[in-house]
């Protein structure tokens, strides 16, 4: 994980967010809402939970994968952005 707060804190911040909305979900089950609802709310919530790990990929590719000496212009960090984008594709 990224050592940079302003990174960690908007992971945490994500995580708090999906926790409001699988609780959103354990109530909607609860009161026995109707089931669009309740899938509307799950689906939002893979959603959030997709968007999470993409940012802890992308991070773990910049921090890990990349060579910090490599020059910006550098085959590997273009190689590294093609990643985080596809990741980012795929997820989000």
């Amino acid at each position: 994980m990224s050592h940079i707060e302003r990174e960690k804190k908007k992971l945490l911040n994500r995580l708090k967010r999906l926790r409001g909305q699988i609780e959103a979900i354990e109530r909607a089950v609860e009161e026995d809402r109707e089931s669009t609802r309740v899938l509307q709310q799950a689906t939002a919530c893979r959603g959030a939970l997709d968007g999470f790990i993409a940012e802890v990929i992308e991070d773990h590719i910049r921090a890990h994968l990349v060579d910090p000496a490599a020059p910006a212009d550098s085959a590997q960090r273009a190689a590294a952005e093609e990643l985080v984008e596809i990741v980012h594709a795929y997820l989000t």
